[in-house]
Parts: C-alpha cells; sequence; structure tokens
C-alpha cells in the first residue's frame, strides 16, 4: 500500500472507538428516557455505525426523521468531545435508515428514467445531506448526472438529462 493509500484507508480501530464511546452514550440516552432497546455496532467503510433496535415504537426517529438527525449530532459531538476528531458516525434506530435507503434508491432510479425519457431535468423536494447522497448514487448508476442546490434546510437534488 502506497503512502497515500494508508492516509487514505480509514482507521479501523478509530472507527471501532468511536463506535463504542456512540454506542455507550446513546444507551444512556435510553436509560435517562427509560427507553428499552438493544446496540449495535459496525465499521461500514469509512464511518462507523450504531444501530438501535428492538424498540417499540418510533419516537426516537420522529417526523421525516427529524429527531434521529438530532440525536446523531448530539451523539457525533459526544464522540467528538472525547476524541478531539470531527465524527462521520452513522446512527440509525429501528432500521429506519435502511428502510429511508432503500426508498430513496428507488425514487433516484424511477425519476433518473423520467429523465432520460423527458429529457428534461427534475428537481426534488429538500432532502438531508444522507438521503441526497443515496440520491446522486443512485442517479449515478443509472447514467445519468445530478447537482445539490440551495441551501441548508432547504437543499435538494435536480437530475440533469445526459
Amino acid at each position: 500500500m502506497t503512502e497515500a493509500e494508508q492516509e487514505k484507508a480509514p482507521d479501523i480501530n478509530a472507527l471501532e472507538q468511536e463506535g463504542e464511546i456512540a454506542a455507550d452514550y446513546v444507551e444512556g440516552l435510553l436509560d435517562i428516557a427509560d427507553i428499552d432497546g438493544d446496540i449495535d455496532m459496525d465499521v461500514e467503510g469509512d464511518r462507523a455505525m450504531v444501530s438501535v433496535v428492538g424498540l417499540k415504537g418510533n419516537e426516537l426517529v420522529g417526523p421525516g426523521g427529524e429527531v434521529l438527525e438530532a440525536l446523531q449530532e448530539l451523539t457525533r459531538l459526544a464522540v467528538h468531545r472525547q476524541t478531539g476528531e470531527r465524527s462521520r458516525l452513522m446512527l440509525d434506530v429501528g432500521g429506519y435508515r435502511e428502510r429511508r435507503r432503500a426508498e430513496l434508491t428507488k425514487l433516484g432510479t424511477e425519476i433518473a428514467s423520467q429523465v432520460k425519457d423527458a429529457g428534461e431535468p427534475k428537481s426534488l423536494h429538500p432532502m438531508t445531506p444522507f438521503e441526497r447522497k443515496i440520491v446522486h448514487d443512485a442517479v449515478a448508476a443509472a447514467g445519468l448526472r445530478s447537482e445539490s442546490e440551495g441551501e441548508e434546510p432547504h437543499r435538494y437534488v435536480v437530475v440533469l438529462p445526459a
């Protein structure tokens, strides 16, 4: 492995440490809120993944994933406070992000098909950075280009014809 590749390669130990810090933090929040749930940790690519599973209800997800996004940011801050490093940790609750990923992949593929047929660009509704990334990937896989436009929190994807 070249020196440049080593610098780009994720530090698995550091990501596992992030996951452990995040899992402890989320577990503490669950205890405070008296919510039963189990914590799963993993490393996917270049980010730690922490999932809360076995929940009844979706109060930790909220409408459109708003509560989940806030919990993720708080968890990232807790990791940063302990490590001094910016975290790209991904938090999932009750499989919400996995379901959302499947929905958005399907949406991106369908919109790409519509844009191919019509030859006209198509704008989507505002999305989080996580959601936009999934749509961009699906559009690219379909052979088209897409861009993000607008300002947070109203940033959205525009799918462009070939």
